[in-house]
């Protein structure tokens, strides 16, 4: 069955850098974009950044350019997101999405995985 794993979520301090993993199975990557979302306590969910089928192409909030990185394997089945100069505003679950964009949409979330910056 699809499944999208995220990891590496957990406690930083300002200024501090985490990096998210998201494993994907049970369907064909490499023909799925794929997105990392997040949602703060009383907010709505948000796209904080996101990359094409094959890499080629990246975009991010606003809020992120310039700190986020994202990236992905499609040999590996995985999609990473690097996080760096992490600010208190960033704390959030961030989620992993996968979205296949073709004579019908197909979209997978993961479980999420959670993000607290903090001193």
């Amino acid at each position: 069955q699809v499944q999208l794993v995220e990891s590496g979520g957990g406690l930083v301090q300002p200024g501090g850098s985490l990096r998210l993993s998201c494993a994907a199975s049970g369907f064909t990557f490499s023909s799925y974009a794929m997105s990392w979302y997040r949602q703060a306590p009383g907010k709505e969910r948000e796209l904080v950044a996101a990359i094409t089928s094959a890499g080629g192409t990246t975009n991010y909030a606003d809020s992120v350019k310039g700190r986020f990185t994202i990236s992905r394997d499609n040999a590996k089945n995985t999609v990473d997101l690097q996080m760096n100069s992490l600010k208190p505003e960033d704390t959030a679950v961030y989620y992993c999405n996968a979205k296949y964009s073709g004579l019908y949409i197909v979209t997978y979330w993961g479980q999420g995985t959670q993000v607290t910056v903090s001193s």
